[in-house]
């Protein structure tokens, strides 16, 4: 009997599930992106200065909703394919709002047709 233990060959996760979980709630909806991409440029205001953020809060993406410790890091993320793959989804269609998820489900404003004259 013996042997190597079978559950050696399965490899390591690359990303811990609580990290994953930690990180989905924390980034912004893709409506909320949408819409701040949509404002004016003047309508924008520079980044306040946040001692609890990488790189004081000055170096973010706001297609992705993420802060970076530097310039260089910041460039570097605007190469990869999931940023790509973001910005190609925010300069689509606009993503669905709470409001088409309600009026798909059918808890919107009912539609009775033409109010009929009341004698």
């Amino acid at each position: 009997m013996g042997g190597k233990c079978p559950h050696r060959k399965v490899k390591k996760r690359r990303y811990s599930h609580k990290t994953y979980r930690r990180s989905k709630f924390l980034i912004k909806g893709d409506d909320a992106v949408y819409e701040e991409l949509q404002k004016l440029d003047d309508e924008k205001k520079p980044l306040p200065v946040d001692e609890d953020l990488p790189g004081m809060g000055q170096y973010y993406c706001v297609h992705c909703d993420r802060y970076f410790a530097s310039v260089a890091v910041r460039d570097e993320h605007f190469k990869t394919k999931r940023h790509r793959k973001r910005l190609k989804q925010m300069m689509g269609p606009a993503p669905h709002t709470q409001l088409d998820a309600d009026l798909a489900a059918g808890m919107g404003m009912p539609d009775n047709g033409p109010k009929l004259m009341s004698m």
